[in-house]
């Protein structure tokens, strides 16, 4: 999501990044004017708190998302809804491009970089959503999402094949703690031995490695952030129109469509385009990402109050889990980032 030129994976997906911005002084050798200094701090404030309503807007739409999945995938099928929501998120995406007269800058990096960008869109969205979707299909609400969070931790590892970084003990430990709370998670599943039940969670798990793989990919994208989700999403299309004319067909009702729409332009669309912005606004990354932990404990509300699913002992627990790992992660790296900072 950030693109600074010295970042790692973890910055540019919001998780880790310990970074500060930079501060610039009012005046460099003299002695700044009260009238100065509200003229820089005034606008920062702004900012710090504007990143906060970001963010906190992003973590209200990603934590309706597992909710809004099962409603949608009531009245469609996976190839359904993933063409639906595509098209309402490709619009979603387009429009900034458009109202800032970037088109040209659309044009120009699709055909420098078409390659990549059918590459990038085969993984997400299509493949990721799809394999998202079917999970979903074959798993209560409360036990796909937590196990989806855990893809920071095969990020973690991704990175250590891929682009050659250094795993810490706490990346470790924090993936043994992880995947101790999906076994946990697994374990409260009503018919935890059935096929669907046990393909659901195979499935939920490889939707973790596919969106790691697409923030690898990600890393030294040479693409303008501005426009390299617009043009995922525009290559995808014709793809996920494909799929669902040859798997299943275009005809969907009211309710389906509404819940498509909902999912591309909330959860696909304004949720990433909200929490960048949030990131680049921020005074101190780290702090403004510890709000993605709110997303899945406020999603079980929405399970249990919307779609009437009792919450489970072990859902608690199993998330719990998941959620202290990925806080163990982290502190590991903010210390790694700490140690050579200093």
């Amino acid at each position: 999501m950030t693109r600074t030129n010295n970042c790692s994976v973890y910055d540019k997906a919001g998780w880790q990044s310990g970074h500060a911005a930079d501060c610039n002084s009012v005046y460099a050798g003299s002695i700044p004017t009260p009238a100065s200094i509200r003229s820089v701090m005034l606008p920062s404030m702004t900012n710090y708190n504007k990143a906060y309503i970001y963010a906190l807007v992003s973590v209200l739409f990603w934590s309706t998302a597992a909710t809004a999945f099962k409603i949608a995938l009531a009245h469609l099928d996976i190839f359904q809804l993933l063409f639906y929501a595509s098209m309402a998120s490709t619009l979603i995406l387009l429009t900034p491009i458009l109202f800032n007269k970037q088109i040209r800058l659309l044009i120009k990096e699709a055909k420098a970089h078409w390659k990549r960008c059918l590459l990038i869109a085969v993984l997400n969205p299509s493949s990721y959503y799809l394999i998202l979707f079917a999970a979903y299909d074959r798993l209560p609400a409360q036990i796909a999402q937590p196990i989806n969070y855990t893809w920071a931790i095969v990020l973690t590892f991704m990175s250590v094949i891929f682009l050659r970084q250094r795993p810490l003990v706490s990346d470790y430990l924090a993936a043994f703690i992880c995947y101790a709370g999906v076994v946990v998670i697994s374990q409260g599943g009503l018919d935890s031995f059935a096929d669907s039940y046990v393909m659901g969670v195979a499935l939920a798990i490889l939707s973790t490695f596919v969106w790691a793989s697409y923030w690898i990919l990600d890393v030294n994208d040479p693409r303008s952030q501005k426009v390299a989700m617009c043009l995922n999403f525009l290559f995808a299309l014709p793809f996920t129109a494909f799929l669902c004319f040859t798997m299943s067909s275009f005809t969907i009702d009211l309710i389906g469509l509404a819940s498509a729409m909902y999912i591309g332009i909330f959860e696909m669309g304004l949720a990433f385009l909200f929490w960048s912005k949030a990131l680049r606004m921020a005074e101190n990354t780290s702090r403004v990402s510890t709000l993605i932990f709110l997303a899945p404990f406020l999603s079980l509300v929405f399970i249990q109050e919307i779609l009437n699913e009792t919450i489970l002992s072990n859902t608690y627990l199993g998330l719990g889990i998941i959620i202290f790992g990925l806080v163990l992660q982290r502190v590991g790296v903010s210390r790694q980032n700490k140690a050579h900072s200093g």
